[in-house]
């Protein structure tokens, strides 16, 4: 292959917004002399043959943008001058392609590029100092721009991909003759992670049972598969503690929470990659032939409802954001990979950090601590790394639904500094599966096992190892290999391919199914093989780096990859289906029935693996673990004498587990799916405040899944069995608020993070462990599943960090009616009271609380749960429920019940009069921590709550009465202790959360949003139209209109567009653009089409170009869309990524603008990715899509990064106003158009929400009404909407009705 690098260059590179805020981030920590930045990308090319002039063109327009031609050339347009400027340049390092360049290729190829082979694009930056910088302030900013584990300085520009590397050959290990002592070296040079009892067992296999030196390719597969993160030692071995042996191990603890009783309802249980419960029958839509365009038919089956939860805390500390990024594309692989196929729904997310420190946000209870040089500090984890879980969920289509997060730095009693230096990066699934495809098949001789996903690279080289032991910045190198990148787009297209086959239901071709994460090919090749044995040729792997190592292609943890086992005869199926969908299908080898995993290089003819499965994966010696207790050195909380109720709420308010986390949510999908009946916002400002998630089983069922959280750690430093029953208890109070079956349904997903192997914590958390099990066996909930993370430290110098012992439960649970939920923002304000639901059994505790935290200390006593009674009003709130007596309700947790009573007039936009009597201090009484609930109540049906709750031995009593007006006024003891403006405490609240949102974001627009919130109220919608249910006779009908549902490489909203298309009675088809590429369909016959949103191409060449470029440089393709959008009876709709699209193909305003001046849709003003629950109107314009709607104002979904509309020419601009081309705009809570962010949530000018052409058949919106067409699907519903029927269904039935006109 011809190795020429060629390079194209476009400035500006980053965007005005995020050059102001890297200059303003260098001049702080890098030097004030910076005045001044500019950017450019370089677009680095490895060509194998000259470009034609028809090459440069579609080139050029895939690169450069359309109306700023003059920034780009094929010569660079940043050079320093004098020592006062300093040009540095910074990209991917090279050992393995980009997420970016799979994509680019992707594009380039399909529009006849493919003389380019890899593309990778690097950032050039110019600084403009007040004078010369010094030698060590210009690697500090270099070090500043780049990410030292994926990135790296290119000090010249770059002339050859090549490393220079030739792959290693397999070698041999002198075992044999040197037996033990040449174990242990390897173990120490290559980081295999094996203790005392693992050297003893693998001499003892080499020298005495195989007989035989091992392979390095089988050292680093034994390493992997036998190591804590893949088996799970500690966690199934025996305990010794106090010099006792414990009858049962914790494993054995945890599995005895599932009683026979409680198996009744559960369908998988720890024997798979998810857990499931037994769900409801449903009907759903699916294409009818699944792999091929088709239109999509109404299926009915049995659909079962599965949790998955783990963790990826070691490379989330070494590299925030790919770690992050690649634990969630791992979790949703455990989700898919769950019997024979699963479907992915939603997830949940948590982050636990050690002390912010924010540059200009002092907290008084931060230490300005040294850490550690191998891993990321936290504020960079807090961010980055829900940066990168966001970012992977966004790009596939997973929403965000729930979590947590939390920041812990303390130096305790006992004087051991305890910290999460290495984070918790906690990702939880929740997903379906089809009855039928409950249980996978064994193997049998000659199955095919195949691989589906994305090339193989030199990444995630022996992460399991590296996860299972202590961090050490003397082991960094070894951390790095251990790094991974993630690629949201190939696990989005691997997804498909799943789906498809399980789409086949009774005939899906897939036997079994696994997951590839720790280990890489080397663990789950075993694993989907096993018993029988297979032989593998490892040259079968489509490898995206030709100097791999036959080691590097086995022990690698590439990401978005799953082993299948299929029978020969649906080879052909699952191969078209990879074309389509434009994703390998590797046939790796067949299954043998010799027992033995045998990998072949067909290469060089020799033999790298050949290990009996028996000996390496069966029942290997159960490890002791001997620890003892370790006795708690613990001080009461001593507060300052003369502290007022405002003064902790100053602290704890701004305590990051307390606080608002808006800057979590507003930047991840909670809307994909169309699914999602709620998510973590609510009330009419759209505050965090949900204590459950909740969704839908299908779009047109009303059964659906709840699921929720607990967590606790801090309190585990004083008592972990407390803190284990609180843990569930946690859990249970935040499930309490959806409508399940019974609370002995609940299941659960146990995840331990802790440093168990150092002196005193094994003896912890066995104590914690059993106390849960307990707890859990009282309550009727039971553990189904669940990981752990065992090496939660790492050393500063001299000194080893441990985290605080962490347990999270996530419970989850079936909802017969998933309308049956309740929120926390008060609904009825000055004709409601709010009764609390006291579970404390008249303790104060404040040990471990958020108030003894912002005081540095712990405090000597902590809350503790009473089962019976916890159980019993949970049982009481959810008969309440049903009766739908309950108008909001939320539960006592961090920051106590005064912390909960706010958030609730927070999320009421509302004040109230809180008046409560108490033996204990005012302190104790307003910020303890001890389980409770508190509900709001008409003021009619207070005595009715209070005698259920009284009925049931729950004690219950009304302290507080809500109001209108914002001000919250508490009395204790008949003193007042608090009497403030509730916007003043909201904003204390959302402080913490907006100094975040400032260092991720354009922090202008965070400001603005902070300021405005002071203001914000409850949205003045208003309906121009009575909404109405689609006509039965539509729905009915035998010949309905069809509609394309049209979708790209990444897109990721067809499912719900081609639902609410079916709702409004059309025919919907699932048509991919490579369908249309290849003639397997044609547009003709096709009355609608609909161009969906997501992330076509990941928006690697900028939002929808790639997409763009698919269909104007491929001939037939741009005639057919041409030829449909000239005749006069059809229509098309773009929404998000589509409207981008039609944007660029010209679709709208109308056909014939001047490129460079046809308007766009751009990078939002806030730099990112924007998910908001927003307000429009309906502008006077010719949509037919949107008669009948003019002057509405109402509620809508947007999720995107690029929705920024951008008229580069005024005229176009001025023309487009006067023909009533623009569709929507953006308004305020009262109706105004608007400007200020976030209700005009990218800048868009104008406010500019979506256009249309002028006769009103094209349509084009960066909103999703499609996620809105059902009235579960608001996270917000107006109380004077009584119709039961959502107002943006009537969009899509405008589309019927006009299509019956013409």
């Amino acid at each position: 292959m011809q190795e020429v690098v060629v390079h194209y260059y476009r400035m500006p590179g980053l965007t005005e917004a995020a050059t102001e805020s890297l200059l303003r981030k260098a001049k702080k920590s890098v030097s004030e002399k910076i005045e001044r930045i500019e950017t450019e990308f370089c677009y680095n090319l490895q060509i194998t043959s000259d470009f034609t002039p028809e090459q440069k063109i579609v080139l050029t327009w895939l690169l450069s943008e359309s109306y700023n031609p003059k920034g780009f050339s094929d010569k660079p347009f940043l050079h320093a001058e004098g020592d006062k400027e300093y040009l540095t340049e910074v990209g991917p390092r090279l050992n393995f392609s980009t997420a970016w360049s799979t994509n680019a290729i992707s594009i380039f190829h399909v529009c006849g590029l493919d003389n380019i082979p890899r593309a990778e694009c690097s950032r050039r930056y110019l600084l403009h100092c007040s004078e010369a910088l010094t030698e060590e302030e210009k690697k500090g900013f270099t070090s500043f721009v780049h990410d030292r584990m994926t990135e790296q300085p290119y000090l010249e520009p770059l002339a050859s991909f090549k490393l220079g590397i030739e792959p290693a050959p397999i070698k041999t290990y002198p075992v044999l003759s040197m037996g033990r002592e040449e174990l242990k070296e390897l173990d120490a040079e290559f980081g295999l992670s094996f203790d005392d009892q693992d050297l003893d067992f693998y001499t003892h296999l080499f020298c005495d049972v195989m007989k035989r030196d091992p392979t390095d390719v089988e050292l680093f597969d034994i390493a992997q598969s036998n190591s804590e993160h893949s088996r799970h030692w500690f966690f199934g071995g025996n305990m010794v503690i106090d010099g006792e042996k414990k009858p049962r191990s914790l494993f054995r603890i945890v599995k005895d929470t599932l009683t026979e009783e409680r198996r009744k309802n559960s369908v998988i249980a720890f024997n798979d990659n998810s857990s499931a419960i037994r769900g409801f029958e449903i009907s759903t839509i699916q294409p009818e032939h699944p792999g091929l365009p088709s239109k999509f038919v109404q299926q009915k089956f049995m659909s079962h409802i599965l949790l998955s939860a783990e963790t990826h805390n070691f490379p989330s500390g070494v590299a925030p954001f790919p770690g992050a990024e690649t634990g969630t594309g791992g979790r949703i692989r455990d989700v898919q990979a769950t019997g024979t196929g699963a479907n992915v729904t939603a997830s949940t997310v948590g982050y636990s950090v050690g002390a912010l420190n924010i540059p200009g946000y002092e907290l008084p209870w931060e230490e300005k601590w040294e850490y550690p040089s191998n891993l990321a500090k936290p504020l960079t984890i807090e961010i980055d790394a829900s940066n990168g879980a966001s970012d992977y969920g966004n790009k596939f289509g997973e929403p965000v639904i729930t979590g947590f997060t939390r920041s812990f730095a303390q130096r305790i009693p006992n004087g051991e500094r305890r910290e999460y230096l290495k984070p918790i990066m906690f990702s939880g699934g929740v997903g379906q599966l089809d009855d039928r495809h409950l249980h996978k098949g064994q193997p049998e001789k000659d199955m095919l096992v195949v691989k589906v996903g994305g090339p193989a690279y030199r990444i995630g080289l022996g992460g399991g190892a590296a996860s299972s032991r202590m961090q050490d910045a003397s082991q960094a190198a070894l951390d790095f290999d251990a790094v991974q990148r993630g690629d949201a787009e190939m696990e989005n297209k691997m997804n498909r391919v799943i789906r498809a086959a399980i789409e086949r239901r009774g005939e899906n071709p897939i036997v079994s199914i696994h997951d590839q994460g720790a280990g890489g090919n080397g663990n789950v090749l075993k694993e989907i093989s096993a018993p029988n044995g297979a032989e593998i040729d490892i040259r079968n792997m489509v490898v995206g780096d030709p100097t791999m190592s036959v080691k590097e292609l086995w022990g690698a943890e590439f990401q978005e990859n799953d082993a299948m086992l299929i029978r020969e005869k649906d080879r052909a199926f699952l191969e078209a289906v990879g074309e389509r969908e434009n994703v390998p299908v590797m046939v790796m080898g067949k299954i043998t029935d010799t027992g033995r995993m045998v990998v072949k290089d067909s290469k060089t003819g020799e033999t790298a693996v050949d290990l009996d499965l028996e000996l390496v994966l069966g029942e290997l010696p159960k490890k002791t673990f001997v620890d003892h207790h370790v006795p708690a050195v613990l001080k009461p909380l001593v507060l300052p004498e003369q502290l007022t109720v405002m003064q902790a709420l100053d602290r704890v308010l701004r305590l990051l587990s307390v606080g608002s986390k808006r800057f979590l949510t507003s930047k991840v999908d909670r809307s994909v799916t169309g699914l999602i009946a709620r998510q973590q916002c609510c009330g009419p400002l759209h505050l965090p405040l949900s204590d459950v998630a909740v969704f839908a089983q299908s779009p047109f069922s009303t059964t659906g899944c709840a699921t929720a959280i607990g967590e606790q750690p801090v309190k585990g430093l004083i008592d972990p069995a407390a803190m284990g029953r609180l843990t569930v208890g946690e859990a249970c109070t935040n499930l309490v608020w959806a409508a399940i079956t019974d609370i002995e349904d609940v299941k659960c997903s146990g995840n331990w993070m802790w440093a168990s192997k150092l002196e005193g914590e094994g003896a912890a958390m066995y104590d914690c462990c059993e106390a849960m099990g307990k707890a859990m066996l009282e309550l009727g909930v039971a553990v189904d599943g669940g990981k752990d993370s065992l090496s939660m430290a790492a050393k500063v110098g001299e000194e080893v960090v441990k985290a605080p012992g962490t347990l999270v439960v996530s419970v989850y649970a079936g909802c017969p009616d998933i309308s049956l939920t309740v929120t926390p923002d008060i609904k009825h304000a000055g004709r409601s009271s709010l009764v609390f639901v006291d579970l404390s059994g008249g303790h104060a505790r404040l040990g471990g609380s958020a108030l003894a935290q912002t005081f540095k200390q712990l405090g000597d006593v902590t809350p503790d749960c009473d089962t019976a009674l916890l159980k019993r009003a949970f049982r009481a709130t959810q008969r309440l429920l049903r009766e739908r007596v309950l108008l909001a309700g939320h539960d006592r947790s961090d920051g106590g019940l005064l912390t909960t009573v706010l958030e609730m007039c927070f999320g009421g936009d509302c004040g109230c009069v809180m008046e409560a009597t108490t033996e204990n201090s005012v302190m104790e009484f307003l910020f303890n921590e001890e389980l409770g609930l508190v509900v709001e109540v008409d003021d009619a049906k207070v005595a009715e709550v209070l005698a259920a709750y009284e009925a049931a031995q729950v004690p219950a009593r009304v302290i507080a009465k809500t109001q209108g007006a914002n001000r919250v006024k508490v009395s204790v003891n008949g003193a007042v202790v608090l009497d403030e403006d509730e916007k003043a405490l909201h904003d204390l609240w959302e402080a913490t959360s907006f100094e975040l949102d400032k260092l991720q974001s354009n922090p202008a627009c965070a400001e603005q949003e902070q300021e405005g919130l002071k203001k914000r109220h409850k949205p003045a919608w208003k309906l121009t139209y009575e909404p109405r249910a689609t006509p039965a006779e539509w729905l009915a009908s035998a010949s309905k209109y069809r509609v394309a549902i049209i979708r790209e490489e990444g897109s990721n909203g067809d499912r719900e567009m081609a639902a609410a298309m079916y709702a409004a009675g059309f025919e919907p088809w699932d048509v991919h653009v490579r369908d249309l590429l290849s003639g397997r369909i044609t547009l003709e016959g096709f009355r609608g089409i609909v161009f969906v949103g997501g992330f076509s191409y990941a928006d690697v060449l900028e939002s929808a170009r790639g997409w763009a470029a698919t269909i104007l440089f491929n001939k037939e393709l741009k005639a057919q869309f041409d030829a449909f959008y000239a005749r006069p009876d059809t229509f098309s709709l773009g929404i998000c990524n589509g409207c981008q699209l039609m944007a660029q193909l010209n679709f709208v305003p109308w056909k014939g603008i001047e490129e460079a001046k046809q308007p766009r849709f751009i990078q939002n003003k806030s730099g990112r990715f924007e998910s908001r629950f927003v307000n429009v109107r309906v502008e006077k314009s010719n949509a037919i899509m949107l008669q009948g709607m003019e002057g509405s104002t109402l509620g809508v979904w947007v999720a995107h990064g690029e929705g920024r509309c951008f008229w580069p020419d005024d005229a176009v601009k001025e023309e487009a106003m006067r023909q009533n081309c623009v569709a929507l705009k953006y308004v305020d809570d009262d109706g105004n158009v608007t400007m200020e962010y976030p209700m005009n949530p990218n800048g868009s000018e104008g406010a500019v929400v979506g256009l249309t052409s002028p006769d009103g058949r094209h349509l084009c919106m960066m909103p999703h009404p499609e996620r809105l067409f059902m009235k579960y699907q608001w996270p917000y519903w107006p109380e004077e909407w009584e119709s039961p029927v959502s107002p943006w269904l009537k969009m899509f039935q405008n589309a019927r009705e006009w299509c019956e006109r013409q």
